[in-house]
């Protein structure tokens, strides 16, 4: 056998040459070449102007603001998404079929519809605005607002994750542990969690992604206060308009370079649960 031959996995289906050669090519046209530029851009500072650009008060409290929210709203997004995607699958109820579309909808609406209609609702003259200043909070224009805004758009990635696997989990494992003795606590933190615990750190994931590079929902609701509630993605667009592109990119590199770590960790997390539970090899 070749050297290359032992990358070759043996199938009924021919085209494996060929099927990788596009895959690499696709990937390299679409990721890499773009995620390289970005990064030779920033590169042109050189490496003092680079730290210089990045670790600016402004841009540090900015990376602060986006990164902090969108872990807190994808852990609230665990879950809650958990729960509703248990709701979906383990209970049948009128409407039930109208909720579940529902979950969809942030995929389907507009960033900036879905921004405006949030900043007309927690406003301070907005429904749930007038309530919340009444008690002295302030949901709008704070990083409580981007969070809620992060909340939304990211729900329907763990409620999508996780779905699919619950549905695979067989009532019969449950009814098993009860008959063995486990109360409802330990049925699900030591039967239900450790089957679903890949999906939902998939769903975390994808949640976290989503939210950190979110632009369109959060800059209405954000109000773009500097060192207050500006993030990054707004914080990057500033930059362009004003043609420091190099700075632009500075930004970028940096939320690159730190979503690559938390995603990598998150995946050698997810690795360790499915071998550590037999969920996979």
């Amino acid at each position: 056998m070749s050297r290359f031959g032992r990358f070759r996995q043996p199938s009924v289906i021919p085209g494996f040459g060929l099927t990788l050669g596009f895959t690499l090519a696709y990937f390299s046209l679409i990721i890499l070449v773009p995620l390289v530029a970005l990064v030779l851009r920033s590169a042109g500072l050189g490496w003092n102007g680079f730290w210089a650009a990045a670790l600016d008060a402004r841009v540090l409290a900015s990376l602060r603001t986006s990164f902090v929210t969108a872990l807190i709203a994808a852990g609230i997004n665990v879950v809650f998404g958990t729960l509703i995607a248990w709701v979906l699958v383990r209970y049948r109820f009128p409407g039930r079929r109208i909720f579940d579309a529902m979950v969809d909808l942030p995929f389907a609406l507009p960033t900036a519809v879905a921004g405006i209609a949030l900043t007309a609702i927690y406003a301070p003259n907005g429904v749930v605005g007038q309530m919340a200043a009444q008690l002295g909070w302030r949901i709008a224009y704070t990083p409580i607002g981007i969070t809620i805004a992060m909340i939304f758009i990211g729900l329907p990635f763990v409620v999508r994750t996780i779905q699919p696997i619950l549905e695979e989990v067989s009532k019969e494992v449950e009814e098993a542990s009860a008959t063995l003795g486990a109360n409802r606590f330990q049925t699900i933190s030591r039967v239900l969690l450790p089957s679903l615990a890949p999906a939902i750190m998939t769903g975390f994931a994808l949640a976290f992604a989503r939210a950190v590079g979110e632009y369109g929902s959060v800059i209405f609701i954000a109000g773009n206060i500097p060192f207050v509630s500006e993030i990054a993605p707004l914080l990057i667009v500033i930059r362009l308009e004003e043609f420091n592109y190099a700075g632009a990119a500075v930004i970028a590199t940096v939320m690159l370079a730190i979503s690559f770590v938390m995603l990598f960790v998150i995946n050698l997390i997810q690795a360790w649960s499915r071998r550590r539970y037999g969920y996979g090899s």
